[in-house]
């Protein structure tokens, strides 16, 4: 091997073992927390083609309490059109969720208000600190003998 590349090799070696030293082992961290606001992107149309068609979709939104022990308290469930224009309050008031227990809404592949950039804010709280709740919205559609499906995770945007 000519001397530059063995030089080149052996650098790459090391600092690929340093790294991999510093990193050290991966580490799961589980949140807990009292409550969120959750922000969860959601797609009542995607777009297909050259000609930019809309492709309309079905949308479930799902919330799940991950929490084994303690209940979470649903506040609110807005959902929102691509311009933000609040569309629909699906949830009002007070709506406690079971350990472990989940709860969905729908938004009808009829129903084409929301558009691309269409999105849910959902609010919660707990009496206690509890393991961080799963919340996405699911896209499907099965039209034209095309099937299509994804998720949207939601992020939240302020903690209580």
């Amino acid at each position: 091997m000519q001397p530059d590349k063995l030089f080149t090799t052996l650098v790459y070696v090391t600092l690929t073992a340093l790294l991999l030293i510093c990193a050290g082992p991966a580490e799961s961290v589980i949140k807990r927390m009292e409550g969120q606001t959750v922000y969860v992107p959601a797609y009542s149309h995607i777009y297909q083609g050259d000609r930019v068609a809309p492709f309309y979709l079905t949308i479930t939104l799902s919330i799940r309490n991950t929490d084994p022990a303690n209940p979470i308290t649903l506040l609110s469930v807005q959902y929102f059109d691509t311009e933000g224009n609040l569309l629909r309050k699906f949830q009002e008031g007070e709506l406690r969720l079971r350990p472990m227990g989940s709860i969905e809404y729908v938004v009808k592949e009829s129903d084409k208000e929301g558009g691309s950039g269409a999105n849910f804010v959902v609010k919660w709280k707990s009496e206690t600190q509890v393991t961080e709740p799963i919340i996405e919205s699911i896209m499907v559609s099965t039209a034209l003998q095309q099937g299509i499906s994804f998720s949207s995770r939601g992020q939240a945007i302020e903690e209580h």
